[in-house]
């Protein structure tokens, strides 16, 4: 497998070929609670020292125009959908077969 690009890097790239300064990026980019992000946080989610939470993950999203999917795979977190709410164990442990099964990634003994 290729040498995959951390979370981070992905974010700095694309603001950068956005040709955006850190603090224009993080103006834009609200938490939860409505406040945006600093520029301070979001230097270090660019190196990679901090995570940010599903929703904020949406937003750097939306502000980039990148896939909200692809960016929750690479932030190492695992979607707040409403569809995926209520599942019985064995519909997720099914869900995560297939989803395994899909990219190559099954494992062996599982």
């Amino acid at each position: 497998m290729a040498d995959q690009k951390t979370f981070g890097q992905v974010i700095s790239e694309k603001r950068r070929a956005m040709f955006m300064t850190q603090r224009d990026l993080a103006s834009q980019i609200k938490r939860e609670d409505d406040v945006a992000i600093s520029a301070a946080y979001l230097n270090d989610i660019e190196h990679d020292r901090r995570s940010p939470s599903p929703d904020v993950v949406k937003e750097f999203a939306k502000a980039l125009e990148l896939d909200p999917e692809y960016l929750t795979y690479l932030a190492g977190r695992f979607p707040h959908d409403h569809k995926l709410q209520g599942l019985s164990e064995g519909e997720f442990v099914k869900g995560m077969r297939a989803f395994r099964q899909a990219t190559g990634t099954s494992k062996r003994n599982g």
